[in-house]
């Protein structure tokens, strides 16, 4: 007899995510206005009460397309609000890996930086804090290296007094 996979292990189709997906590829492919525009259709959809999970990976997407740190904020800010409100099992619905928990120390790191950009270097240290707090939820893998990095570079920048924009992000360190 074969065993059946649990719901967790082969998650069921989720169009939102896949059109999500579609957006970034489009954004990482140089079309940031049709990653946006999708996004906020998105986002429109979904709506402020919808689905933690989909308002999250929305928001956290949409603050990348954003070159104004004012504007990249606010939606920093409501992905950080959407994590609140979710759960691991939900999470794990989209992939059976996921804990809330790791989303922490990348939320953190982003609105420490976006305000950072906007020169409020006393709360960007405390997001870099909470950023700080938060790595053990990574795994160690290269985005874990990768997002650990990060938060090393932002918080320099921070006690720097550095609102320039990052030339990119940094790479994972060994």
């Amino acid at each position: 007899m074969t065993a059946t996979p649990s719901p967790e292990a082969t998650p069921a189709p989720d169009p939102t995510m896949e059109a999500v997906i579609a957006a970034v590829s489009a954004g990482r492919d140089g079309d940031v206005d049709t990653a946006r525009r999708d996004l906020l259709r998105l986002w429109a959809r979904i709506g402020v009460t919808g689905d933690p999970f989909h308002r999250c990976t929305v928001a956290h997407y949409l603050a990348d397309l954003y070159d104004d740190p004012a504007e990249s904020l606010m939606w920093d800010v409501r992905a950080l609000d959407a994590a609140d409100a979710l759960t691991d099992r939900r999470a794990r619905r989209h992939h059976g890996s996921l804990r809330v928990a790791g989303f922490y120390p990348s939320l953190y790191l982003n609105l420490a930086d976006d305000l950072r950009r906007l020169g409020a270097f006393r709360i960007a240290a405390e997001y870099i804090a909470e950023a700080e707090r938060h790595v053990s939820a990574l795994s160690a893998d290269a985005y874990g290296d990768t997002i650990r990095t990060a938060v090393r570079d932002v918080g320099r920048a921070v006690a720097a007094r550095d609102s320039a924009p990052r030339a990119a992000p940094s790479a994972p360190t060994e």
